[in-house]
């Protein structure tokens, strides 16, 4: 019997923000091995977008890219609207966009300040709280923070305060999206993945020759995107035990 479109099996959907480059890159096409239909979204990085879809899709992935500057919260509903509209459906957000840099005390400005607040943290609970109104329950949304929340780094205030608050949002999102049987959880990383412009000495001796990789990473997404949705509120360290 010859089948049609209809016969076959719809595949779960995600929709994975900073999913074009880097971590965010290798979390998607986790996802896409996984059995997803992906959409990522990209800012700047429109050559890398391109580059991921054609690699997700090669992994049999009904892939999409989708430009947002997520730093503008307006941006999140129109972009939850077009990823389920693309994908047919969403079953799965990953807030993995992010910035990532330095604001030592003495010299930090409110706009950087406002820059990492806006898209570390303010961004996903804008993207949550778009992509819940969609969701049916049995749903996941997987947080990305940074075990920098648990560390001491002098000159990361603003970073480490947005990634804190990643944490508590997790948690509190859990509770009130309990009750719709949609699961809210986070992924911490430590260090996976070197910043283009960290000297390769300066990494050796953060990572003392034990550097994880984002496929570490992307692991841990994987699980909290197909897991119970019993299983929530968690937040999981994915750091080769430095916090430990």
């Amino acid at each position: 019997m010859t089948s049609t479109p209809t016969d076959r099996k719809i595949r779960p959907r995600a929709l994975v923000t900073g999913g074009a480059v880097r971590v965010g890159r290798a979390l998607a096409l986790a996802l896409a091995d996984a059995g997803f239909d992906v959409a990522v979204t990209f800012h700047r990085s429109a050559a890398d977008a391109r580059r991921t879809v054609d690699d997700l899709r090669r992994r049999g992935s009904g892939a999409h890219a989708i430009r947002a500057d997520l730093r503008d919260a307006r941006a999140a509903r129109p972009l939850v609207t077009q990823a389920v509209r693309t994908l047919g459906g969403l079953e799965v957000l990953v807030n993995s966009a992010a910035l990532f840099y330095r604001t030592p005390l003495a010299t930090a400005t409110r706009a950087q300040w406002d820059q990492l607040l806006h898209l570390n943290l303010r961004a996903a609970f804008f993207c949550t709280q778009a992509a819940a109104a969609r969701m049916a329950p049995g749903a996941h949304i997987v947080n990305v923070s940074d075990v920098i929340t648990r560390l001491t780094r002098p000159g990361w205030a603003a970073y480490t305060v947005s990634k804190a608050g990643i944490e508590a949002l997790t948690r509190s999102l859990a509770a009130e999206l309990r009750p719709r049987r949609i699961a809210v959880n986070c992924v911490a990383p430590g260090a996976v993945l070197k910043p283009d412009w960290l000297p390769s000495a300066r990494w050796r001796a953060i990572t003392r020759g034990h550097a994880g990789t984002p496929d570490d990473v992307a692991a841990a997404v994987v699980f909290f995107a197909t897991c119970p949705v019993y299983l929530t509120g968690q937040v999981l360290s994915v750091d080769g035990g430095e916090t430990a």
